[in-house]
Parts: structure tokens; C-alpha cells; sequence
């Protein structure tokens, strides 16, 4: 039998977390010897009604009804005991007993007997859901092979502490984050990204929980703890999804806590009043339209099909590498009004490269590039790092002294008794130096010792793949797209072009960027429209935070795109912002689907029921027919992700 245990108005558990996976066929064996029970009543029916006092037809029907129905009647039993009367199983339960007490057995048992169909249909939809989250969870590995002394023993990755040598072999997963010391291979980051094509690492290089190798043998030191790891970090998000709720499932719960008093109150009118009113009219006739009442007003198929649409489209984005941190931002997505994008590392590859070395005051380009990859050795920021690959030398990070980064502006340090400043124009400005020029085409990084200009080095980036092709999908449903970058009027003048931006603002600091946003912030509120921040997840978290919908590009290990962001995409690509829309209208336009057939054929068989056109067995349609109806149509989440539109 399917469980049913206490979650919401109709039994169900919707969590998404530890529960047990369903199993079919167990669920499948109570329900199919309820079954035959009920079939053999059917056929038989008229002879098992001959027995003295129907004994024969009792003991057909009743079996089968408790088989069914035990869960449902258990569970009503302990809700009631917790103050919570008003619930599906209430309805479910008083219908077949009420119906058993005017001898209408065959009614009662197909009540419960269907109702347990629609679970067994439920718990298969649900597990098809869970699989996109649980190929997350098969990517937790078990084991890790622990390398001390020489010799390898296999022990749990929760045991293993930061330092630690761990050895990965071809088709293991990899079991921690850390860095590769010896060993190149293709690594297949699927679970993690959901990109199909493997990744080459080598020595010196990060791999991360999660991945599968696939051909070298590599030898690496843990980085993080188990806990801290980015796999960990993952499936911890995606179990605690479903806590965000949409305002539509909101909506629903409370729907149901008015509308199931309503409807058994309703009922027992229908039963009481009409046969003191009417006459001719009969007590048995008016309990009976009472009983169908109360089984066609069941609101199954929207309790169990609206949170279960969302966990589909939840499921849905993560098998696409894209994770969404609750159905509340599935629904803020549909409602977007303009995606606001950051510039280096989300719309361009952020892979700078030097193009150019100009230099004044009589120093060389070498020595230019030396003292700009010294005092760059002590930032991670891109810039720098290609500063330092175009030196092409290693550099002694220990002679810079007092390092001091100015946000927004660039870096100071003294080297060599030398007060040394490398940054943009507006560092230059700010510290008075004198310089020829201020508007560069490219990102530039000026140089200056001891307060005299010393020459700029310029470096470009590129364009990812995608972006232009994601910009222009956006604007084809008709949301703005806009750039917000702290890089000069020139450069991102000269990417807005290429990728056709509405609009773009230039040279922000920070706290610029978030005043920025709020003025796409206060245009779409007046509009009931939401703004989109799509950044990096690691500069940008201010912005991330303050948004509608945050967006962290490239989440691959970045601890602060997980923690910050609403929306984590995996990959480094633009064109999954649109997905993430994309599957977030399909989901919204499934679950209103639903509660629109829900609620339509509710309304019409309520009518039915109360002028006596309609029996228990109908009744059975309505609420199990829709509910399976609805669970067949949530399923269209995932079924559909390959043509979403």
C-alpha cells in the first residue's frame, strides 16, 4: 500500500529529502489482492447478496476495503486525535463508512481501491521527479582511498581531514574537493553541472566531490572537510527546496483549510435538511447524495499535483545543472521584467590576456610586466593572474609589503622601498597622479612607483559562446537586458554592442552596482514585475543578495554562489538563464493546468452530486480521476525538458 503519511490536507509527505525511495512493487501486491477481492465481489455480487444477512458479500468487500483503506482510515484516526478533523482522510473515511452503513459495499471499496491506484500513480510520478535530484545523490561517493605511508586503505570521506592524501582511480568518483599533485585525466562533472562533456585536469589543477574519473590515476590533497565539500553544499540545497514555497502552493493550504469544513458541513445539510423540507424525499436517498458530496469534494488532485509540479520543475532544472533553491523562485521567474547581467566572468570568459605594454618614464616593458606580476601575485583577481602569465617568470611574492586592495580602484603595496600602484583611471585620479591619457579602448591596468606614471598594460577578454545567443532569447520574450559593470565607458560600451544590450552602466563600485539595481528594482515593482542579477557569486554577492532573483554563473565550487544565490547555474554558460525561465513558465502553466481542471470538474460534479445525478461512482472519477489526471500532467515537467519553449 502506498503511504500516506501527514504532510498536508490529503496524508502526503512531500518532503524531498531523506525520505525512502517508493518502491513500486511493494506498494503494487496490498493493492492488487484488493483488487482482485473487488473483482470478485463485482462478478459475484448478486449470489454473495443471497447469503444469510449478506455475510458472503461482507466478507468479500470488507477485506478489501480494509487492504485498501487501512491507511487512510488509520491516518484520519491519529489526525483527529491531534486536533486536525478536516483533512482528505476524513472526508475519505466517513464517505465508504457511511456508505457500508447504507449497504453500499462495492461504492465504499472503490473509493479506497482508487484512491490507492492514485497513489501508486503519485509515488511513481514522484519518484521520476526525485531521479534528477538522486543522480546528485548517487554522485556522493561512499568510500575514499586514504593514502598513509604508502599503503591505501579505503575509509569513509567524512573520516578524512583537510591535508590529507587521497588516491582516485579511473572510474571511482572523486570523494573530497582538493588539488591535483601528479596524475591528468577526463573527468566527467555531469552530476554537477549536468554537461555531458568531460573535462581534462592535471597536476596543480581542482577537482571537486562529485566528479567521476574517467581515464588517469590521480593522486590528490583534500581542500575541504566532507561537510564543506561542493557536493555536499549541492545536495543540501536541493533537500531543502521545497521550504520556499510559491505563493501558489500557499494559496492551496490555505484553500483546503476552508474549503474541507466547508464541504463536510455542506454535506451533512444535504443529508439532514432536504427530508424535513421536501416531500416524499427520503433520508437514505439525501445520505447518500451526501456521501457523493463528500467524495467528489476531496481536493486530492490539487493537494498532491501542485507541490508535486513544483518538484518537478525543481528536478527538472537540476538535471540541467541549473539549481533552484524553492518553487518560490520557480514562480518569480515567470514574472521577470528585466535580467541584469554582470560583466567579467558572466557574459565574458573573464581569461585575460596581455595585448599590449606601454611605458613612460624610461622603464622597459619587461620591467614594467615584472613589477605589475609582483605586486599582482598577492590578488586572485583575472587581471592579475594574466598580468603574471605574460611575465612568464616567477616573481618573490615576500618583497611585497603593507598590500592594500582599494575596492573598486585597483592595488597598492610597497616593493622594494618603492610605493607602488597599479589599478584603473579612477585610482590614478584618486591618488593625483599625473597621466597622458584616460579613456583606453580594453581593460587597462595602470602602473605607477613612487607617484609618477610609469605605463599602462592592456588586456582583453572574450565573449562567451553563448551570450549574445542568450541575450537575444531573452529579448525575443520580451524581457529587457542590462550590464552593470565597474569597467570603463569604452570597454563596455564595445560589449553591449556586440552583444546588443538594452541598456549598460559603467565604472561602478560595489556599492554602486546595488544602487544601480535598485532602480531596475523600483521600475519593475511598479509593474509587478521582478529583476533578475545574474554574477559571478563571489563579487557580486551584494547585488546576488538584493535582487528578486539572484543569479550566481559558474557555481562549480564557489562556496559564496551557493550560499548567497536563489538560482545556482553550474557552468560558466549565459544560455542557462534561459532555460531556468523557460522551465520555470512550463512549470507554472502545468500547475495552473491542473488546478483549473481541478477545480472545473469539482464544481461541475458538486451540482451533479447535490441534484442526485451523479453516484459514488462517479464520485470516484472525480476525485481520483482528476487527481490522476493532474499527477499525469505534473509529470509533463520533466518529461518535457528536451523541448522547452
Amino acid at each position: 500500500m502506498a503511504s500516506t503519511h501527514q504532510g498536508d490536507c490529503c496524508g502526503h509527505d512531500h518532503s524531498h529529502g531523506h525520505s525512502e525511495a517508493f518502491d513500486l512493487r511493494k506498494a503494487l501486491t496490498p493493492t492488487a489482492i484488493a483488487a482482485l477481492l473487488f473483482i470478485i465481489g463485482i462478478i459475484f455480487n448478486p449470489s454473495l447478496r443471497q447469503t444469510p444477512f449478506a455475510i458472503a458479500e461482507y466478507a468479500v468487500f470488507i477485506p478489501a476495503y480494509l487492504i485498501s483503506g487501512w491507511q487512510v482510515l488509520t491516518t484520519a484516526g491519529r489526525n483527529i486525535l491531534r486536533g486536525q478533523v478536516f483533512d482528505e482522510n476524513f472526508l475519505m473515511a466517513i464517505a465508504t463508512l457511511g456508505a457500508i452503513a447504507i449497504h453500499e459495499l462495492p461504492e465504499a471499496v472503490a473509493v479506497m481501491l482508487f484512491f490507492q491506484v492514485g497513489e501508486l500513480f503519485q509515488g511513481y510520478s514522484v519518484g521520476r521527479s526525485r531521479r534528477s535530484i538522486t543522480a546528485l545523490l548517487e554522485a556522493r561517493p561512499d568510500t575514499a582511498n586514504l593514502k598513509v605511508d604508502g599503503e591505501i586503505r579505503a575509509v569513509s570521506p567524512e573520516a578524512i581531514s583537510i591535508g590529507s592524501i587521497i588516491v582516485v582511480r579511473p572510474g571511482e568518483k572523486v570523494p573530497l574537493d582538493g588539488e591535483i599533485l601528479s596524475g591528468s585525466s577526463q573527468v566527467d562533472t555531469s552530476a554537477l553541472t549536468g554537461e555531458s562533456v568531460p573535462r581534462s585536469v592535471t597536476t596543480g589543477e581542482t577537482v571537486l566531490s562529485g566528479m567521476i574519473n574517467q581515464s588517469g590515476l590521480l593522486t590528490v590533497e583534500v581542500a575541504k572537510a566532507f561537510n564543506d565539500s561542493s557536493i555536499s553544499k549541492i545536495l543540501e540545497l536541493v533537500e531543502n527546496a521545497s521550504s520556499r514555497k510559491a505563493d501558489t502552493e500557499k494559496f492551496i493550504t490555505r484553500f483546503a483549510r476552508y474549503y474541507t469544513p466547508a464541504v463536510v458541513f455542506l454535506s451533512l445539510a444535504v443529508a439532514i435538511l432536504p427530508p424535513l423540507v421536501i416531500a416524499g424525499a427520503t433520508q437514505a436517498e439525501w445520505t447518500y447524495r451526501a456521501l457523493v458530496l463528500l467524495v467528489i469534494s476531496c481536493p486530492c488532485g490539487l493537494v498532491i499535483s501542485i507541490p508535486l509540479g513544483y518538484f518537478g520543475g525543481i528536478g527538472s532544472a537540476a538535471k540541467r545543472g541549473i539549481l533552484i533553491k524553492g518553487s518560490t523562485f520557480l514562480d518569480a521567474l515567470t514574472q521577470v521584467e528585466t535580467v541584469v547581467f554582470d560583466k567579467t566572468g558572466t557574459l565574458t570568459k573573464g581569461n585575460f590576456r596581455v595585448t599590449d605594454v606601454v611605458t613612460h618614464n624610461g622603464i622597459s616593458q619587461q620591467q614594467l610586466l615584472a613589477i605589475a606580476a609582483q605586486i599582482g601575485s598577492q590578488s586572485n583577481h583575472p587581471v592579475a593572474q594574466s598580468i603574471q602569465q605574460a611575465h612568464g617568470q616567477s616573481v618573490d611574492s615576500a618583497a611585497v609589503q603593507d598590500y592594500q586592495e582599494i575596492a573598486g580602484h585597483g592595488i597598492q603595496a610597497t616593493i622594494g622601498g618603492r610605493t607602488v600602484l597599479a589599478g584603473n583611471d579612477r585610482l590614478l585620479h584618486r591618488e593625483n597622479i599625473p597621466h597622458d591619457v584616460c579613456t583606453v579602448e580594453g581593460t587597462v591596468a595602470h602602473i605607477a612607483i613612487n607617484q609618477e606614471y610609469s605605463g599602462r598594460i592592456l588586456i582583453a577578454d572574450e565573449l562567451k559562446a553563448d551570450a549574445a545567443a542568450a541575450v537575444k532569447a531573452l529579448q525575443d520574450q520580451g524581457i529587457k537586458t542590462a550590464m552593470l559593470t565597474g569597467d570603463s565607458q569604452s570597454v563596455a560600451g564595445r560589449i553591449a554592442q556586440q552583444l546588443g544590450l538594452d541598456q549598460y552602466r559603467t565604472e561602478l563600485l560595489p556599492e554602486g552596482k546595488v544602487d544601480a539595481l535598485e532602480t531596475f528594482l523600483h521600475q519593475a515593482h511598479q509593474s509587478q514585475r521582478k529583476v533578475v542579477f545574474v554574477g559571478d557569486g563571489i563579487n557580486d554577492a551584494p547585488v546576488i543578495a538584493r535582487a528578486d532573483v539572484g543569479m550566481a554563473m559558474g557555481g562549480l565550487g564557489s562556496d559564496a554562489a551557493i550560499e548567497t544565490a536563489d538560482v545556482v547555474i553550474m557552468t560558466d554558460a549565459p544560455g542557462k538563464v534561459v532555460e531556468a525561465i523557460a522551465i520555470a513558465h512550463r512549470t507554472r502553466r502545468i500547475v495552473w493546468q491542473n488546478i483549473i481542471l481541478a477545480l472545473t470538474v469539482k464544481v461541475i460534479f458538486i451540482a451533479l452530486g447535490a441534484v442526485g445525478l451523479a453516484s459514488l461512482w462517479a464520485a470516484v472519477f472525480a476525485d481520483v480521476g482528476v487527481a490522476l489526471l493532474a499527477i499525469l500532467n505534473a509529470g509533463r515537467v520533466l518529461s518535457g525538458v528536451g523541448t522547452l519553449k
